[in-house]
């Protein structure tokens, strides 16, 4: 722990004793809350060109986006070895034989060390659960939900088309497998309090889960949430606020979690709130400055039992 966290790039250079870029893919997946299974619309919230990187171009296939990953990553960075992220849309929503294609296909680049998908818990069945399994045995796979939220009120606010007992039930058909698991969360929901978002601290911490990435709710244009938060504006976390609030999180999350994100960094052009004006060097600045005025690190107020 190289930080006063658990962080992913210290975890990742320890286990494999170097530097491991990541190389991000789209594989042409959809999602069923927008091909009409569950919805046509998406989250409230969603615009993949939020998270997307440019390098991220379905019209190549997933190889080539690799190999154009690589080789910008290699001569910029020197880079030796490659985690391949599988990360706009979900990344299960496929038939398995499709998948061990795609799976099987980026792992055989060379270099390429392991894999990270992400997916939403209701799109993972016992016979996909098993490919992934057969996969970990050779390579580090870290399989990520997006959980968003523990709460269901807000699960149905964001039209999420799915309740926390999914991401409940997808953790059990998923551990003890070897696959490594992460979650995704979102901070900042209208529907929660203060005190109910930092209690999905105490919750992880109780979980099989040993990775997560924590974003502040943003508002980004061509979305519903745009739509609502110009209508009916509602509070989006401060910059000030958002540091002490995180700091809190992770002072209660337990030290065993690895944090592969503290915070969403939407691209400029189409955020519309919270508007900082900091980049993502100076955020992890000030909250390691923060931590370090507070004396405080991960785990510190980690309580024994979940209050959910």
């Amino acid at each position: 722990m190289s930080r006063r966290y658990n962080s992913f790039g210290s975890y990742i250079k320890e286990r494999f004793v170097t530097t491991v870029y990541k190389v991000n893919v789209d594989a042409g997946f959809t999602c069923p809350n927008r091909d009409g299974t569950l919805g046509t619309t998406g989250c409230l919230y969603c615009n993949n060109d939020s998270f997307r990187p440019n390098s991220c171009k379905p019209t190549l296939s997933v190889v080539e986006q690799i190999r154009n990953g690589v080789t910008y990553v290699k001569k910029r960075y020197k880079a030796k070895k490659y985690l391949v992220y599988f990360q706009p849309y979900t990344n299960t929503y496929a038939p398995v034989d499709v998948l061990e294609s795609l799976y099987h296909a980026a792992l055989a680049e060379p270099g390429v060390v392991g894999l990270a998908i992400g997916t939403r818990p209701d799109t993972v069945d016992r016979e996909k659960i098993r490919l992934i399994e057969s996969l970990a045995k050779k390579a580090f796979i870290l399989i990520e939900y997006g959980m968003q939220s523990i709460y269901d009120k807000t699960l149905e606010f964001i039209n999420r088309g799915h309740t926390y007992k999914a991401f409940l039930q997808a953790l059990d058909l998923t551990k003890d497998r070897g696959i490594h698991i992460g979650a995704h969360i979102i901070v900042g929901f209208p529907t929660e309090t203060r005190e109910e978002m930092l209690g999905m601290a105490d919750e992880l911490s109780q979980l099989p889960v040993g990775f997560l990435k924590i974003h502040q709710l943003q508002v980004v244009r061509d979305t519903p949430l745009e739509v609502l938060y110009k209508e009916t504006p509602f509070h989006v976390f401060s910059y000030e606020e958002y540091l002490e609030f995180v700091c809190d999180f992770i002072e209660r999350l337990s030290s065993r979690i690895v944090l592969q994100r503290l915070f969403a960094t939407a691209p400029d052009n189409i955020l519309v709130a919270p508007v900082w004006g900091r980049n993502r060097q100076e955020i992890y600045r000030d909250i390691e400055k923060m931590m370090e005025a507070r004396d405080s690190f991960q785990g510190m107020k980690m309580k024994e039992h979940a209050a959910i």
